[in-house]
């Protein structure tokens, strides 16, 4: 991930330069042009600027269109918050760079609100949320037929991981992370998988993710020990379009994002290989990425049909593993709370959080100040704000 962020670091300051010249609604976002290769260490007012507008550089940064369809599902409003939980989200916005906060309830528009000069036309960065996406199709792709079960080995669907240490893991272990393989997730090591994996030639055949994925060594027996790996995400995604033959947009497109009435297409940013990187960024309309909230509190059904299996969610969102995290389980790709709620979470403030008993959806986008959004105490100002909305909307 780390060699895909500093790429893309890269590239947007060239685009930032070009959209500068000859595109004048962006021109306030590019005063201050990026020198430093790497999102991590970009500046908040190179952040503020990149982040929503990846997808505006076509000619720089690929991307694939998940389209979305005529019919929009309407957000009809709900009782407006009390004039005290106004004056919480206004502090909140305001002290903790967030970018726009979309709360519904029972299926309903009780709040919605944007800092930071973004607005509801427009599509911010998802970065790991997108992996929430990624295994929500692997679901879909069992109910359609395309995947046998969650116990089949990844290598039966990724004929190039056959003769690996991924022979004795199942798809399983890759949603929950769990897989066994030796994985070294280090941001501030260059020589670790998560910085070396993007570079890696292609063999014959196989994908530059596949080749290095391929020759990892097994540190545990598989099912055992969790460990956070974005590779492992990438080939969740790899698995999905050899099953089902499409591309992740593409089934994305087909399976949530038209029949459930998406108002706005989204996008999703392609690998050096070519095809989406399913362990990040999707960019959306935040009224959008809370629908996919209240598509996953409906348990995937749409027009009387489930998406998924019966009992994906619920699965899907349960702590299957524990983590090191604040306190967090990990399901399949979704951060639960251990109180019933659960999240998808992305670095700098993305989010959707869900929270059935209270038929409660809070989809948010910031630009926090570091990535885990720890060092000013962003990410505790989130929990707090997301238990606080959860407090005063209890049924």
């Amino acid at each position: 991930m780390r060699k895909l962020l500093i790429g893309l670091g890269l590239l947007i300051g060239i685009g930032l330069i070009i959209w500068a010249a000859i595109g004048p609604d962006w021109r306030r976002f590019a005063k201050n042009i990026n020198t430093e290769p790497d999102v991590l260490f970009w500046t908040q007012a190179e952040r503020n600027a990149g982040f929503r507008m990846l997808d505006h550089l076509p000619m720089i940064v690929d991307n694939r269109t998940i389209a979305a369809g005529d019919k929009v599902r309407e957000l009809p409003e709900g009782e407006p918050l009390s004039v005290g939980m106004k004056a919480e989200i206004d502090r909140y916005i305001s002290e903790n760079n967030v970018a726009s906060v979309v709360i519904l309830q029972n299926g309903k528009l009780r709040h919605e609100q944007y800092g930071l000069e973004f607005g509801p036309k427009g599509r911010w960065t998802s970065f790991s949320v997108a992996k929430s996406f990624t295994s929500t199709l692997v679901g879909a792709a069992i109910k359609d037929g395309h995947i046998k079960s969650l116990d089949d080995k990844v290598s039966d669907y990724i004929p190039g991981l056959k003769g690996s240490a991924y022979d004795d893991v199942n798809i399983r272990q890759i949603l929950t992370m769990s897989s066994g393989v030796r994985w070294i997730e280090d941001y501030s090591d260059p020589t670790s998988d998560v910085a070396l994996f993007n570079v890696q030639e292609p063999e014959d055949g196989l994908s530059s993710l596949v080749t290095y994925m391929r020759k990892l060594p097994r540190a545990h027996p598989a099912g055992e020990v969790w460990n956070y790996s974005s590779g492992e995400t990438n080939m969740i995604g790899v698995l999905v379009r050899e099953a089902t033959g499409k591309d992740l947009a593409t089934y994305l497109s087909e399976k949530v994002w038209v029949p459930y009435g998406m108002e706005a297409k989204g996008t999703w940013l392609l690998s050096p290989d070519g095809e989406e990187i399913s362990g990040c960024c999707i960019q959306a309309a935040t009224r959008d990425f809370a629908r996919f909230g209240q598509f996953v509190l409906e348990d995937g059904v749409i027009n009387g049909q489930s998406v998924v299996p019966d009992g994906w969610f619920a699965d899907a969102t349960s702590v299957l593993y524990e983590t090191k995290y604040d306190g967090q389980g990990y399901g399949y790709q979704w951060w639960p709370n251990g109180d019933g709620t659960f999240e998808a979470m992305g670095i700098f403030g993305q989010g959707i959080f869900i929270d059935p008993a209270n038929q409660l959806v809070i989809a948010s986008n910031g630009n926090w100040t570091t990535a885990t959004g720890q060092k000013d105490g962003e990410r505790g100002e989130r929990t707090a704000f997301y238990q606080s909305v959860r407090k005063a909307l209890a049924k």
